[in-house]
């Protein structure tokens, strides 16, 4: 069969593509390659392949298997072929695959299940998501690391004492840290910022955070046979004591997966069950540091370039935990960088290295603490200052001083929104009139989930089902989640800020001065057309970027 011309008398590529496609010289099928290049859709070609062949094509996104029928075959067939049993009828068997030429996998599925199969054609994801949610991330492996196992298997119930290497060894295994590896590579390929192994009472539970949400991942239960020499794999990789396990520990790793290099987070907790460990996954590749490019809008923009182009003062970034405020002071520093400028930060825990900017690690063991460090850079003739987080009074007072000098200072606070910094740092003691006359701008930011931008759909919304400060604003038509291939059926794909900017202008600075509430200054910050979290997330909404679910969800409780 002549697919490439198959292709071309359907339309579904041109001379010039296919040309393209046949220049790269590779051994791959003409199909592939031009999957690849992203010029036609796998559906699309599979679709066409069937017609041809007389096979049907199948849509797995919402089947449910047989798992009967599934466990008649073995498991690394399955995952080796990338075929998926699904129905027993008439006497034969319909197995799914993406490839109608691989006739091996036919013929050696057909012997193992000792029946007659029937191929039906569907696309490579769906059958590795159908795969993944019946048998389990790394299910291929555990079954193997199972068959391995001896019945007679002696079960350690004490600690092994430091010093010896059984533990070691049994965590150095290949199909263990096969299994790891694994565990790691689905977390990068859903996207996510978090990987949790939580230990509980019926066995260990593993959850991607992805967006923003966790998502518990499907495992087979047998993995709970070797969770303890995952967490002890994942305590060498870290560098870490793998016989203390009464204690937290908090290391890193530095991987290469898929040639992109990925810095790993460890945290390990003794839980009621056993130790858990939350891993925060760095993609350095994935992360492009620029104002533009974390999407903020454009008044909000040029405020906030205004802000960072001063020659001194505080400038504050606030929000809750992963709200992206360190990727914006990033951001802030790539833009305003320049051989001409000394840049310092002081951070814990430094997440990125930038070039051309001097990052110092803070080491509260040892003393070295934000404070302590910002004391220290000062003599090291800075011109702009970041300082990772105000925590205490002693670092507030410190970063004050720091821009009463005649330093740019970039930091964050923990707080709901703008306004609620100023008398955030006055409740840490530091004086009203240095507040005021020091903090040139604050920025409260949230993250909120992006709509995907291949299956979201339009509709016109009903009014009841409004908020009323929505019905004020100005729209037509709005858009909501559907689900595809793309954003693995979620409707979302990836995260964008949303903002709220409140610059220090003299009223601000005297209500501060009076000691005023964060509402009074809120209210004033409002009549001065102050964009709120909630109004610059409407805004997304209008514009088709997120939903007005996503937005209630991220600023519920805020006005």
């Amino acid at each position: 069969m002549n697919i490439g011309s198959l292709l071309l008398d359907r339309g579904l590529v041109n001379d010039q593509q296919l040309e393209m496609a046949r220049e790269q010289n590779s051994e791959q099928r003409i199909d592939r390659l031009l999957i690849e290049m992203g010029v036609i859709r796998e559906d699309e070609t599979l679709q066409l392949l069937a017609e041809e062949l007389g096979m049907e094509f199948k849509n797995l996104k919402e089947f449910e298997v047989d798992r009967d029928l599934l466990d008649a075959f073995p498991t690394t067939a399955i995952f080796r072929h990338e075929a998926v049993p699904l129905v027993r009828e008439n006497g034969h068997v319909q197995v799914a695959i993406s490839d109608p030429f691989n006739l091996e996998s036919i013929d050696e599925l057909s012997t193992l299940g000792n029946c007659r199969i029937e191929p039906v054609l569907a696309c490579r994801e769906e059958i590795l998501d159908l795969i993944k949610r019946n048998l389990g991330v790394g299910g291929d492996t555990i079954n193997q690391m199972v068959a391995q196992r001896s019945d007679d298997e002696v079960d350690l119930l004490a600690d092994i004492p430091e010093g010896m290497g059984e533990l070691a060894e049994s965590a150095q295994a290949p199909s263990v840290i096969r299994l790891v590896n694994e565990l790691l590579v689905e977390a990068l390929e859903q996207r996510a910022s978090d990987v949790h192994l939580e230990p509980q009472e019926k066995g260990l539970v593993i959850r991607f955070r992805v967006d923003g949400m966790l998502r518990v991942q499907p495992v087979p239960p047998e993995i709970n046979h070797f969770a303890s020499a995952i967490v002890t794999r994942l305590k060498i990789m870290s560098r870490l004591n793998i016989a203390e396990k009464r204690l937290p520990q908090d290391g890193r790793i530095n991987i290469r997966i898929q040639g992109r290099e990925i810095d790993v987070r460890v945290s390990i907790i003794p839980m009621l069950h056993g130790e858990g460990i939350v891993m925060r996954l760095l993609d350095k590749e994935r992360m492009v540091f620029n104002l533009r490019g974390i999407g903020m809008p454009q008044n909000v923009y040029d405020q906030f370039n205004d802000l960072i182009s001063m020659p001194h003062g505080i400038v504050l970034v606030t929000g809750p935990t992963g709200s992206g405020k360190t990727t914006t002071l990033y951001s802030a520093l790539n833009e305003i960088k320049s051989p001409t400028s000394k840049i310092i930060t002081v951070e814990d825990p430094v997440e990125y290295q930038l070039p051309g900017i001097s990052q110092i690690q803070v080491h509260s063991k040892i003393g070295l603490t934000f404070a302590a460090g910002l004391r220290s850079i000062l003599r090291h003739d800075p011109d702009i200052v970041l300082i990772g987080e105000i925590r205490d009074g002693e670092t507030a007072t410190s970063a004050i001083q720091a821009s009463l000098t005649g330093h740019l200072v970039f930091s964050t606070l923990h707080t709901n929104d703008a306004p609620s910094a100023f008398t955030r740092l006055i409740d840490m003691g530091v004086e009203p009139y240095l507040v005021a006359s020091t903090v040139e701008g604050i920025l409260a930011q949230r993250l909120v989930r992006k709509l995907c931008e291949r299956c979201k759909v339009p509709f016109t919304p009903d009014p009841k089902d409004l908020p009323p400060d929505f019905l004020e604003l100005d729209f037509e038509t709005l858009y909501k989640p559907v689900g595809c291939r793309d954003c693995r059926d979620l409707g979302y794909s990836g995260r964008m800020g949303i903002y709220e900017l409140l610059n220090n202008d003299a009223e601000v600075k005297r209500l501060c001065v009076e000691g005023a509430s964060a509402g009074v200054i809120r209210e004033y910050g409002l009549t001065h057309n102050m964009l709120t979290l909630r109004n610059s997330g409407y805004q997304r909404v209008i514009d088709g970027s997120t939903t007005l679910d996503e937005i209630i969800r991220i600023t519920r409780g805020e006005h």
